[in-house]
């Protein structure tokens, strides 16, 4: 098995990965708070772990992969009383559109998706032993993690505790025992939803969920926990102290995090206002324009949200991706050809997948694995302009199959063969009797015709290819 290079945000280091039970992994993703609609920022967070997934498979491990939805918070609560419906009836509109943009986007589902409010008895259960162990303490219904019983605090986003400001993503409250202290258990304000614990009503803080769910879904050490870089400090930092004063276990082996998306090099999010909702994106690009722009920066560093550079990579994707898809599809469906593809044909073929698979096995450079593709499919379409109804349907089908594979692990999707109606077929037969004529302004002007009708027709040395616009 070929080795898997990741960048741990614990140690720092590039580090080769090696799953804690051979031959599986279990990966645990930080999911959405689902107070409002997903935007572009999300989708990068997901894509990048749906790639990770589909490598780790292509590598021949079983991958349990779990997705949490934080479906109680104070944003959901603030939320819910300004549009007037309960919690649970706003964030299970919102989970039902990060469904669905995540489907329409090819993201493969994970193996479970844990909520907060179905998992209150194993977090109240986490507390109490917390509490037991001295690491947590309760404030007039209220529970409170005390930071300095944890001496490795820090080391995952390598602060120092004297270093801590409150109100630096610190949450400020007066009941803590020390300022950088954080909440387990929230007591209840008049009006919000509340559950029953040993410490009165209330309900979890914010990063007590994660550490629990992922524990339970894989156990007290798996191998990588994800998440956008936003969510190292606070959220990660506090997770690891609880889970390892809960079971004195590692924890996650890996810790992997994705950079932010930008906007004029600005993150994008919600409280500054300059997010773009996946609907409105997908409402003028297609899902896998997005999903090849969210693959073309390596995943640790930012990317810029620009129209322009969308429309760059529609253009790219249009023109040599599908365009090399149809080609292929066509001769390993149609050739007649006989002659067998040559040995430096075959090389050239070779390499550039040794090349595509060696920027995704070293930490995920998607970058370099789109540029592998894209010579693939410069290969793909000097072959067809050179000797391409000469080559044997075998050697096309060998071809389309190694393609097809890539597009696979970057979780790419080619549209499919159209099935074109019977009118446009008549107008693509009229028009090749009026070249094979050698009647030219007939034959543009058929062309101009299909074009109106969202049909671009090429031509080929093995016939006219169809596509849409």
């Amino acid at each position: 098995m070929s080795e898997l290079i990741l960048h741990d945000t614990l140690t720092g280091k590039r580090e080769v990965f090696q799953p804690l039970v051979p031959g599986k992994v279990g990966l645990y993703v930080c999911g959405i708070t689902p107070y409002d609609e997903p935007h572009v920022g999300h989708a990068r967070c997901y894509v990048v772990f749906d790639v990770l997934k589909r490598v780790l498979d292509r590598l021949g491990l079983k991958v349990n992969h779990v997705q949490n939805f934080t479906d109680i918070d104070d944003k959901i609560i603030e939320r819910a009383k300004k549009l007037n419906i309960s919690t649970a009836e706003l964030a299970q509109k919102n989970i039902a559109i990060f469904e669905r943009d995540m489907a329409v986007l090819n993201l493969k589902p994970a193996n479970s998706y844990p909520r907060v409010t179905l998992n209150i008895p194993p977090i109240i259960k986490a507390i109490e032993k917390l509490i037991a162990k001295g690491f947590a303490y309760v404030v007039e219904g209220s529970v409170y993690y005390s930071v300095r019983k944890f001496p490795e605090y820090g080391r995952l986003s390598k602060r120092k505790l004297d270093e801590l400001e409150e109100g630096a993503r610190v949450e400020v409250d007066k009941n803590k025992k020390d300022p950088l202290d954080f909440a387990l258990w929230k007591k209840s304000k008049e009006g919000e939803p509340f559950w029953s614990s040993p410490w009165g009503q209330g309900r979890p803080g914010w990063h007590i969920e994660c550490s629990v769910m992922s524990t339970q879904a894989l156990g007290d050490e798996f191998d990588i926990h994800g998440g956008g870089l936003d969510l190292i400090f606070p959220h990660h930092e506090n997770e690891i102290a609880q889970a390892r004063g809960v079971s004195g276990k590692k924890f996650a082996r890996f810790w992997v995090h994705n950079g932010f998306v930008t906007v004029n090099q600005e993150k994008m999010s919600k409280s500054l206002g300059n997010f773009f909702t996946l609907e409105e994106v997908l409402s003028k690009f297609e899902p896998m324009v997005l999903r090849y722009f969210l693959l073309s920066q390596h995943y640790r560093g930012p990317l810029n949200f620009s129209d322009q550079d969308l429309k760059m990579i529609e253009t790219v994707w249009k023109q040599r991706i599908c365009g090399s898809a149809q080609i292929l599809s066509h001769f390993a469906a149609e050739s007649s050809g006989k002659k067998g593809l040559s040995s430096d044909w075959k090389e050239k073929f070779a390499e550039v997948l040794r090349e595509f698979e060696g920027g995704l096995y070293s930490d995920l450079n998607t970058p370099v694995a789109l540029g592998a593709l894209n010579k693939f499919c410069s290969f793909v379409f000097e072959l067809d302009k050179k000797d391409g109804p000469g080559i044997s349907q075998q050697d096309w089908k060998a071809i389309k199959k190694d393609f097809g594979s890539m597009l696979e692990v970057l979780g790419l999707v080619v549209p499919g063969n159209e099935n074109w109606s019977q009118e446009i077929l008549e107008l693509v037969e009229k028009r090749e009797r009026a070249r094979r004529e050698k009647e030219w302004q007939a034959a543009d002007l058929i062309r101009d015709e299909l074009k109106r009708r969202g049909v671009i027709v090429e031509d080929a040395s093995s016939g006219p290819r169809l596509k849409r616009l």
